[in-house]
């Protein structure tokens, strides 16, 4: 015979696809940064190359990411307190943020090329922009959703039955709780990314 489960019991065991598909999105993208790290350490241990040290607007651009993600926090926040204007404003400044984030990734760039940083003259410069370039690609990746949970704020927050159907939308704070997920994600990828070339650069003066 079989066992009956309370449906409450049931719930914890279902994990709803976009959970899965984000769950797996960012594995996908922890391999592939894992695995460029690795193979620039395999480069430094064999290779003997020269490590370098980020220029100081990847901490500058540091701030930036943690900035949008206490935004997008704000912006769940205001979600749950039914707060409309708080909850647009934050989505909004998190879009303005992330995109001087992109702005002054670029300005590095253009920096490193300017100061003869070069991928051709040292593999180190080149895992560099490489391991960087990746992360500039995922957030563009998430722009358009960003951009899509502005739009549909703008369009639903007129009306006070739009309003309460908005907030009251299950499906739509999942997509929020994700959302906010993926932009603390690529923060983290960002931190690992400069803590990354910092320590390899501290471990080679220490060795010599």
């Amino acid at each position: 015979m079989q066992e009956h489960i309370p449906a409450d019991r049931e719930q914890l065991f279902q994990v709803h696809p976009y959970k899965i598909l984000m769950y797996l999105s960012m594995g996908s993208m922890s391999a592939l940064f894992l695995g460029v790290t690795f193979a620039y350490l395999y480069q430094i241990i064999n290779h003997d190359i020269a490590t370098i040290i980020p220029p100081y607007i990847f901490v500058f651009n540091t701030v930036l990411l943690l900035l949008s993600s206490w935004l997008i926090v704000r912006a769940n926040r205001a979600y749950l307190a039914d707060d409309t204007e708080a909850y647009t404003r934050s989505l909004m400044y998190t879009l303005v943020v992330t995109l001087l984030f992109m702005v002054a990734q670029i300005a590095a760039w253009m920096y490193m090329s300017r100061e003869g940083m070069l991928a051709s003259d040292n593999p180190s410069t080149g895992y560099l922009y490489i391991i960087s370039g990746l992360h500039f690609l995922h957030v563009i990746g998430g722009l358009p959703f960003l951009v899509l949970f502005i739009r549909t704020a703008l369009k639903r927050m007129k009306e006070p039955v739009s309003v309460m159907v908005y907030f009251s939308d299950p499906e739509k704070r999942l997509k929020l709780r994700l959302l906010t997920m993926y932009w603390h994600f690529l923060d983290g990828l960002w931190i690992y990314l400069v803590v990354f070339f910092l320590l390899m650069k501290m471990i080679r003066v220490v060795l010599g």
